[in-house]
């Protein structure tokens, strides 16, 4: 299984999959894997990809409103899927508590302007919490691809293109979220007091 995948590459996994749900709907399910092959925790998608005429929710049953973040090599890691990235109100909820990285596996439905939509809500989710945003995207045919890791102040670091099969990598670090939050303090700056 997965952990015995991460234990033999020696590195930690994120990947979905789906576990048993109410009324034969399973639950669209985050599993993170240290490398070690030790549960780190998991994550059950909230958002339902009812647009764009498809209706996820005939098939699948939102999660439990639980948000998952995980510690791993220092960081800590905020799990969103999909279409969890289109409502920044999950990412915000991560960042505030503490999440350094948002990991977001996907499976976005390419069409018109969908690589637009992606890679500007990736950008976006970043700078607004100035967080590390590093996002999965399948590659198959139907698919947008353009997986990519970006940068606390939404500059992509690293991206793949219409790669049908490839790994990118870039070195994320705490130093530069506190570097982009000493002038651009945006979280600090939220009005709690009335928002």
């Amino acid at each position: 299984g997965l952990a015995a995948l991460a234990r033999e590459h020696g590195i930690a996994v994120v990947a979905g999959g789906y576990e048993p749900g109410p009324d034969r709907r399973p639950y669209n399910t985050l599993l993170a894997v240290g490398a070690d092959g030790a549960r780190l925790g998991a994550y059950r998608k909230l958002h339902l990809y009812d647009a764009f005429a498809h209706r996820e929710s005939d098939r699948i049953t939102p999660g439990d409103g639980g948000v998952a973040a995980i510690e791993l090599g220092g960081l800590r890691l905020g799990l969103l899927t999909c279409y969890d990235l289109r409502f920044p109100e999950l990412s915000r909820r991560l960042a505030v508590e503490g999440a350094d990285v948002l990991v977001i596996p996907a499976a976005w439905f390419s069409g018109e302007h969908k690589v637009e939509h992606w890679r500007t809500l990736l950008k976006a989710r970043a700078v607004e919490n100035t967080v590390w945003v590093a996002a999965a995207d399948t590659c198959s045919d139907g698919t947008v691809g353009h997986s990519m890791i970006v940068d606390p102040l939404a500059l992509p670091v690293a991206e793949l293109a219409d790669e049908r099969e490839a790994v990118v990598t870039a070195e994320v670090t705490r130093e530069r979220i506190d570097e982009v939050r000493e002038f651009l303090p945006s979280l600090a700056n939220r009005r709690t007091d009335v928002l």
